[in-house]
């Protein structure tokens, strides 16, 4: 009898550090929060600061250049750079499953892949797909656009249009993929990978209604709030992990910015009535888009106690970067680009989630779901790049009360899937040499190990960062001053509130070494003021 763990990673997008129940935030996730008190949660789970990167290095156990997606997936290769900059995963890494497959896993995928259309899942070692290969994100009531692969795969679960709900149906198949594998004697891997909470934020009325009453206290009241659950739930240390002030709105056109470029977020009580009621009501939906994922979890693991696997299957959960600020402290709609208005009222107000719209809910209240961060994702500061992570495996590791301190990063969730399931890494792909693991493996700290010391590489367009030990210099951008590095001691500043570059200038020197011989190592090019267009461009 096979006893490896199957295994599950469920991967939220743009989840910001305190959303989770478990993490501090008032959003409803029981499901999760279950998970975390049965299981290992982790102080700390790096990524790389956006979607695609940050997909592209956990599939791969690599950095994001070395996965071939250093920037953003594109429809054709930029035509001066080099591999690193490929716009979809390169030949010359492996994927989770074609680790897996090999030694007897089927693996399965849901929802969404963004790794390029021309690398999708079936063609890098997933069995069974349903989702979407290409974009960002997409309409979550646009039931025509999610396909079923293998090509001539019929959908077996298949809703009628006006039922259909993207984060749903992503369940559902995780669920039919359970079952299919269940039918068989060895084990196997679920990748559910959400697009929500991403804009385009919708979710149903009614799970939006339950939570306009909250919101409509206000990010400086909630972040506050959140500040004081995260001290009650151990997750930080008050003399350490200070709340940050309200982040500054990243420099663009004024239009963009909501007329707040390069300025701080506003004090919620500045507002007028409406404005916050518009923004209440968006900040609702993002909550009832995180609250139907717990939801699925909860039916997924109800599935698995049914069927006796819980016990001997490996959950994981993170998010691929933090909270989104695009654009500015009121975010914006489908068409803000060409000046329409998104300020909502009356009975407009009520629509907002519902079919036929498109929003997105700013960065003021991004900055509230990055609590007590600064910054959002995008950015190489901890609220770009520092997400939750919870572990649940019974048979594997006992869960404790104590949190898991110390950096971890997606580069370290192929090394450590490879250990649960037994499974070489491979040197060779197809006849191209692969690059040696940048990850570690994570049952150790899981099981009760400390996490060892190392440096960790952070890029993202113009952002970068280097964290060593305590020390994590970052290369700031998009803001009034002229770019340059930042350097903050996180031992004694976790929240990046003091910058110590002219105090410290031998560490600066250090660190921006480090990751120049990271950027000739990995094949990033050097960076440059060339336009970087935007997510909606490079999707379209």
């Amino acid at each position: 009898m096979d006893t490896r763990p199957n295994i599950i990673f469920v991967l939220l997008d743009d989840l910001g550090y305190s959303d989770l129940g478990c993490y501090g935030g008032e959003i409803r996730t029981p499901n999760i929060d279950r998970l975390a008190s049965g299981g290992v949660k982790f102080e700390s789970m790096y990524n790389s600061a956006r979607c695609c990167p940050s997909r592209a290095s956990l599939m791969t156990g690599l950095y994001p250049p070395q996965a071939g997606i250093a920037d953003f997936v594109s429809r054709e290769p930029h035509p001066t750079k080099g591999p690193a900059h490929l716009g979809r995963l390169r030949d010359d890494c492996v994927t989770i499953a074609e680790v897996l497959n090999p030694v007897g896993y089927s693996c399965y995928f849901s929802g969404k892949w963004h790794m390029h259309e021309a690398t999708g899942p079936t063609d890098r070692g997933f069995d069974e797909f349903y989702g979407y290969t290409m974009d960002h994100s997409h309409d979550q009531y646009d039931a025509e656009y999610y396909q079923r692969l293998p090509a001539g795969r019929s959908k077996e679960i298949d809703p009628p249009a006006d039922e259909f709900y993207a984060t749903d149906v992503f369940t559902e198949y995780g669920l039919e993929f359970i079952r299919q594998a269940q039918t068989r004697k060895n084990p196997w891997l679920l990748y559910l990978s959400h697009s929500a909470p991403h804009f385009p934020l919708q979710a149903p009325k009614s799970d939006i209604d339950r939570y306009v009453e909250v919101y409509e206290r206000g990010w400086d009241v909630l972040r506050q709030e959140r500040f004081a659950r995260m001290v009650k739930l151990g997750l930080v240390d008050p003399d350490t992990w200070r709340l940050s002030e309200r982040s500054i709105v990243p420099v663009d056109d004024d239009a963009v910015a909501n007329g707040f470029s390069g300025r701080p977020n506003p004090a919620w009580d500045s507002l007028d009535p409406d404005r916050r009621a518009d923004l209440a009501r968006r900040m609702a939906t993002f909550a009832a888009m995180v609250e139907r994922v717990d939801a699925g979890i909860g039916r997924i693991v109800e599935h698995l106690e049914k069927t006796g696997c819980l016990e001997n299957t490996m959950i994981m959960i993170t998010s691929d970067n933090g909270a989104c600020y695009e654009w500015g402290p009121f975010g914006f709609d489908e068409n803000s680009r060409k000046g329409v208005t998104h300020l909502h009222t009356g009975a407009e107000l009520e629509k907002i989630g519902g079919r036929g719209t498109y929003h997105s809910y700013g960065s003021a209240w991004a900055n509230m779901c990055n609590t007590p961060f600064r910054m959002y994702k995008h950015f190489t500061y901890e609220g770009g790049v520092c997400a939750p992570f919870i572990a649940h495996w019974p048979a594997g590791f006992p869960g404790r009360e104590e949190i898991v301190r110390g950096a971890t990063h997606t580069i370290d969730v192929l090394p450590s899937i490879r250990d649960a399931a037994s499974a070489p890494y491979p040197d060779s792909r197809d006849g191209h040499p692969v690059p040696p693991e940048e990850g570690i493996d994570l049952l150790p700290a899981m099981r009760g190990k400390p996490l060892p010391a190392r440096t960790l590489f952070f890029s993202h367009q113009q952002a970068r960062a280097v964290l060593s030990g305590s020390w994590k210099a970052v290369w700031s951008k998009r803001t009034p001053e002229p770019p340059r590095w930042e350097l903050y001691d996180l031992e004694s500043d976790r929240c990046e509130l003091v910058d110590l570059a002219e105090a410290q200038p031998d560490v600066v020197t250090r660190l921006a070494a480090e990751w120049e011989a990271y950027r000739v190592r990995v094949g990033l090019e050097e960076f440059e003021p060339w336009h970087v267009p935007d997510e909606e461009d490079i999707s379209d």
